[in-house]
């Protein structure tokens, strides 16, 4: 069945002309009022050429005053027309400029079509590239590469076939399988709408024509998924409503909800204007089940058990989108549909080359690189390949500190070892174990600067709990860097993987029931706060130890800082690499007064 609506997705390097080749679609296919052309042949960019009362197409797209300013197109701005089947055409205008490779990403993730524009007086750049591999990751079914602005080259036959050879070496990489090469000129209007007179070298389609045969790819066997999106009730009656993503569902078959894991029929489908039969692909439809099972907005509803597979390690594709880098071992929020989980990348298999393709091992991943990963989420989600479902193999992540999103991933499978580890459990269990030693099993996590006294304070505090009869015990970060943690280094993702060992460490020291002492710097919050977010409340005390660094570097009981003044020390914390101080700590101490006041202090809150 043919869709009601196709999404249209251009893109490209700057000034490659996409917004006057949409303009000019738009305008030659009677789609844009007469009074916005009126205001097209008035207005124009700073800098603008086009001469008075002619059509300036490029403003028909853009949405912001500041990229008129600038003259360039910042945010994606969204038109629409209808194709001569009765299709909606949603098209959307990214931005060219590498910075805004986030607003691309978002509008590829909904996209059918990828439009690619490539500068024919230019020729293929990082960014065409960039935009090639994001559209083939984000799974958009056809991609139309236009060579544009050929008018300037003269219509040269030579030019088309030279970008077209590049083009197509990135695409067998890419492995796009449906994909044409249209030689155009958006501002003379040549193979836009209508073929060009100026080019009988080219006998392929027009842009019209390669959008307008469009169909969108059905899998006969896929099985029907949908996830709530809410629960239906009026009198005698209640349904769970959504749209059916993927296959389809009829009246009588067995389903199965996630995560309940719950059985039901489709006693009835309903649809905002009658009852029917069997619901399609993209159909959004109201399910009556039998029996009224629990289920609520966000859960997952399948034909086939076998789609409902839940897994809490998997190998994904992420493009990332944050300024900061990625960093393996730190903790980020996995969204997924209504699904939310704290999840760590576990390990940065390697990055992508858009040039080239190569895969390129690395520790991080920068702003607009594309990565190969391993994610650790805390609670099992239900994720197909995206290749195989958009809709359920896809997710952000979240910086849990700031919340910006700040990657976007697509699930290329689960991980099998995910399934093979379970948890097991013992007959005694932390709270007899910490009633053996008549005390409450707690971390004390010790947080400051190098020299700021949280070594000195643990060994004085160990020193009074021992003396009482407690049981504690401290993890100092430089004993286990002569250890455990030998094989890392001082790089903001080595911090947050020693960080994540420690808390894991001191997890297990609690659960013997131990009252865990930490003294590591660890000067990053978001770490900090995913070591925390692995304990039950009230077991994770963080100790703030306010020293002045001033003060620490007089102290300097370790000559670390006369090393860093000396350039042998490059990511010294506080000096060559920032901390970031707790925002609510359970306890801020000051650093300058005596360790007895101090130590006084944490006992006040710990016992």
């Amino acid at each position: 069945m043919s869709a009601a609506v196709v999404r249209l997705l251009t893109c490209g390097s700057v000034d490659d002309g996409k917004s006057t080749l949409i303009g000019r679609l738009l305008v030659e296919t009677d789609s844009v009022p007469h009074d916005t052309i009126g205001a097209a042949r008035k207005v124009r960019r700073s800098g603008s050429t086009i001469p008075a009362g002619e059509i300036d197409f490029s403003l028909l797209t853009d949405g912001l005053e500041a990229e008129r300013e600038q003259g360039i197109t910042i945010d994606v701005a969204y038109r629409s027309m209808t194709l001569l089947d009765g299709k909606r055409l949603i098209i959307s205008d990214a931005p060219g400029h590498e910075q805004y490779t986030r607003n691309m990403v978002v509008a590829a993730s909904r996209a059918d079509i990828g439009l690619v524009l490539v500068d024919a007086m230019r020729g293929v750049r990082t960014q065409t590239l960039r935009h090639l591999t994001i559209c083939s990751l984000m799974g958009v079914s056809r991609i139309i590469i236009a060579i544009n602005k050929l008018d300037a080259m003269d219509y040269s036959e030579r030019v088309f076939a030279e970008i077209s050879a590049e083009i197509e070496k990135a695409v067998a990489r890419l492995e796009i399988k449906d994909f044409q090469i249209i030689p155009l000129s958006a501002l003379a209007g040549d193979n836009v709408v209508f073929p060009s007179t100026n080019m009988p070298w080219y006998s392929g389609p027009t842009l019209q024509d390669a959008i307008q045969n469009w169909q969108k790819p059905v899998d006969p066997d896929a099985q029907g998924l949908m996830r709530i999106q809410m629960i239906a009730r009026a009198d005698n009656f209640r349904g769970v409503s959504g749209t059916v993503r993927r296959g389809t569902f009829s009246q009588g078959d067995e389903v199965t909800i996630f995560p309940s894991n719950q059985k039901a029929t489709i006693g009835s489908i309903v649809t905002f204007e009658n009852e029917i039969k069997k619901a399609e692909t993209d159909s959004a439809v109201t399910l009556v089940l039998v029996p009224e099972v629990d289920a609520t907005r966000g859960d997952i509803i399948a034909k086939s058990a076998s789609d409902l597979v839940a897994s809490d390690r998997l190998a994904a594709h992420v493009v990332w989108l944050n300024e900061d880098p990625l960093i393996h071992s730190r903790s980020y929020l996995l969204v997924s549909g209504a699904t939310s989980t704290p999840a760590i990348i576990t390990k940065i298999r390697h990055k992508i080359d858009v040039n080239t393709g190569e895969h390129n091992s690395s520790d991080v991943l920068k702003m607009n690189e594309i990565g190969d990963v391993e994610v650790a989420t805390d609670i099992p989600v239900v994720m197909r390949p995206y290749s195989d479902s958009r809709e359920f193999g896809n997710f952000i992540l979240v910086d849990r500190l700031t919340l910006k999103t700040v990657g976007a991933g697509m699930v290329r499978h689960s991980l099998r070892r995910a399934s093979n580890v379970t948890h097991q459990d013992y007959e005694v269990d932390k709270a007899q174990r910490s009633a053996q030693k008549s005390q409450k099993a707690r971390v004390v996590w010790l947080t400051g600067l190098s020299g700021s006294g949280k070594s000195t304070i643990a060994n004085a505090l160990e020193k009074r709990l021992f003396a009482s009869g407690a049981h504690p015990y401290v993890l100092d970060g430089d004993n286990l860097r002569l250890g455990l943690n030998m094989d890392l280094g001082f790089t903001p993702e080595d911090r947050a993987e020693n960080v994540r060992r420690v808390s894991e460490v001191a997890k297990l020291m609690v659960d013997a029931g131990l009252i865990v002492i930490s003294a590591l710097v660890s000067p990053f919050e978001v770490d900090r706060n995913r070591a925390k977010s692995i304990f039950e409340d009230g077991e994770f005390l963080e100790i703030f130890v306010d020293t002045p660094v001033d003060v620490c570097r007089t102290r300097d009981p370790k000559g670390l800082y006369k090393k860093s003044a000396a350039g042998d020390i490059p990511n010294f914390t506080g000096v060559g690499q920032d901390y970031e101080a707790p925002s609510s700590p359970d306890l801020h101490l000051d650093g300058t007064a005596s360790i007895e006041e101090n130590v006084e202090k944490i006992l006040k809150i710990l016992l």
